[in-house]
Parts: C-alpha cells; structure tokens; sequence
C-alpha cells in the first residue's frame, strides 16, 4: 500500500491542522487536566457520560524515527517493494500520516529515541537502534528525524510524548554517566529547540527486569525525573514521567516526583481490570491531583461496549493504542516496515471509536 497523502481536503477538515509559527503550541498540566494553549483538551466534551474534556488520547507510534545500525539485521525491516529498509523514507510516510490521526482526535504519541522491539515483543534484541551513542551523546541524524516530527505536532496541535530509553536497547549505553549524560542531552535539545508542546517519558517500563542500568531500574528512576524537572531554560521546564509495565501499580518514589503517571494495559484482559487500576494508582502515597495516562495498552474489541480503552475513561484516565502487528507493511504500528496510516482493520476500528470518543 502506498504512503497516505497529504491533501488540500485533509488540512481544511481540521481546524487546528495549520498554525501560525509565532504561537507554538504549548501543553501544561493543571490539576489532573492536560492543557494545549492555556485550554483544556477536548473541551467540553464527554462521551456516554465519561467525561473527556483534558484527556490526552494517544498511540505508541515510537519507531518514528527508527533505524537500525547493525548490517547483521538491517535487512529485517526491508520494505516489500524495494527489498531494502530506508529510515527516510519512514519518518516521510510518519510525517504524511500524522495529519490523519489529529483528524481522528489523536492528539498525542509516545516516540522514543531508543524506539521499541521492531518485532514487537521479543527476547532478544540484537539489532542497534538507539538514538543514543554509547557515551551519552545524541545520534545526529535521529535527532534530525526527530525535530521534523516535533515541528509537525506543533503545527498540527499534537503533544508527543518523548522516550529517552528502551530496555532492548539501554545496554548500548556505557554506564550510569553516560545515562545521565543522554538525560541532560536530551533535555537541553528539547529546552533549545523550544518545544513546549513535548511530554517527557524517561524510560519505558521502569520496572521489566531487562534493564542494565541500576539508575533506569524502580528504586532510583526517580533520580532522572528530578533531574529532567531541575534543568529549564527562562524559567520553562520540561512535564516528566516514567511509565510501567502492563497492570503494574506505580511505585511512591515516581508518584511524589511525577508531574503525570503513566501505566500500561499490556496483559490485562479484564477491562475491569484497567478501572481498578487507576483507582489503585490514585491511592499510592504521595498522590496529589494529576493526570493518570496509559500511553501503551494491546488490547482491542473497538466494537464491544467494554474495553479497555473505555474502561480508562470511566475512571477519568486518557488512554493509548498500542499494536504492534507485524512487519507485513499493513499491520501494527511497531514492527517495521510500518505503514503509518490506517492500513487494517484494527486500525479503522481504533480511530473510528476515537473519532466518535472525541467528536473530532
């Protein structure tokens, strides 16, 4: 299939879609509401008596930028028609979707710069597609693919979400120093290039047990939030967070120093399984009214009146899609080749049940 295209139609479908350079789009955080431009997100709106009015509807879209080091499997993530993998062309046909999802409601994803399993879930990761070098510094040409991104979510009203590390790939990184060095590089980029409309997710999954590094682990991540919350620039800081593995419970350390609290739905096949855990989550120590967020949840049934992603918004909690799919250029959004547009079934039934979510 080919890449989605950018039409005249799409851009005048949505109000948003085209801003003016001189207002970037800014989000904050009031309370447990998300603002974009000083207003609540979705305002006004609720769906079947759920109120929607500052959620951040989302998907993990983290292979945005991706590409793969390694010569040995580089050739894992060819597309069908070329026979060969091309980072730009990926991050183009990222860039051309994009406008699509706003128009469907989506107003966030999680990109990351160390990506996610390009095979969606799998035991070992032998390919190297980090952003990040082995010293802490920052892989140019991934930046490059990055600020293309960010720039278009700024025009298009959109908060991403911006992993720094990945528990496939955090092994590339030659020590605790060099985290920390990858921390403060990758939170003065994002303060000098002026993005105010990024959330900040440190690591993904805190808690799974592949971690290398003792720092990236539960018991001190909490050192990196604080330390992405104590740079800024004017005055002006970062939002951070970390998220968790599917259905666990976030620790005291990351609530009392959060500014929002990402959980995940992976694994959790009882939608009322996904309400109970917001509500566990509001009574871990040291919780004061903030966002609750699922920014990675695998499971689907758009067409039934319980899921998991209405369950989320029972409890006043925004959700995020996460298929991973499969490298076949239709499926998924994690496993390259990605087709970033709404190339399946899956795909339809999510934005669809969005659209109608949001009144988008």
């Amino acid at each position: 299939m080919g890449r989605p295209m950018l039409t005249r139609r799409t851009l005048l479908a949505a109000p948003t879609l085209l801003r003016a350079a001189a207002k970037p789009t800014e989000v904050a955080i009031r309370g447990d509401q998300f603002l974009i431009n000083g207003q609540p997100t979705y305002a006004g709106r609720s769906y079947q008596g759920r109120k929607i009015e500052g959620l951040l509807m989302n998907s993990r879209m983290v292979q945005g930028i991706f590409d793969d080091l390694n010569p040995e499997t580089v050739k894992r993530w060819a597309y069908p028609d070329t026979r060969k993998w091309d980072a730009e062309r990926n991050v183009r046909e990222f860039l051309a979707a994009m406008p699509i999802w706003r128009q469907h409601g989506l107003l966030s994803f999680t990109i990351n710069l160390q990506g996610g399993s390009p095979e969606g879930y799998s035991k070992s990761q032998p390919w190297v597609t980090s952003g990040i070098a082995p010293d802490g510094s920052l892989r140019p040409a991934f930046m490059k693919r990055l600020a293309r991104i960010l720039r278009r979510a700024d025009e298009l009203g959109m908060v991403p979400i911006v992993g720094y590390f990945y528990f496939g790939q955090d092994q590339h990184v030659r020590d605790e120093a060099a985290v920390r060095r990858a921390v403060a590089n990758a939170t003065n980029w994002l303060l000098d290039g002026g993005y105010r409309n990024v959330l900040v997710e440190v690591n993904n999954e805190t808690n799974v047990k592949a971690y290398d590094h003792e720092i990236l682990k539960p018991g001190r991540i909490h050192e990196l939030i604080d330390a992405v919350k104590g740079m800024n620039r004017g005055g002006r800081r970062l939002l951070t967070s970390t998220s968790y593995g599917g259905g666990a419970i976030p620790l005291p350390n990351v609530v009392k120093s959060a500014d929002f609290l990402l959980i995940h739905g992976n694994g959790v096949k009882d939608p009322k399984r996904i309400a109970e855990m917001v509500r566990q989550t509001r009574a871990v120590e040291g919780y004061r009214p903030m966002p609750i967020l699922f920014n990675e949840d695998d499971h689907f049934d758009f067409d039934r009146p319980e899921n998991n992603f209405l369950s989320a918004l029972s409890e006043y909690a925004s959700w995020g899609y996460f298929d991973p799919g499969a490298s076949d250029y239709a499926d998924g959004y994690q496993c390259p080749p990605v087709n970033w547009g709404l190339s399946s079934a899956r795909k339809k039934a999510y934005f669809q049940l969005l659209k109608q979510v949001t009144g988008a």
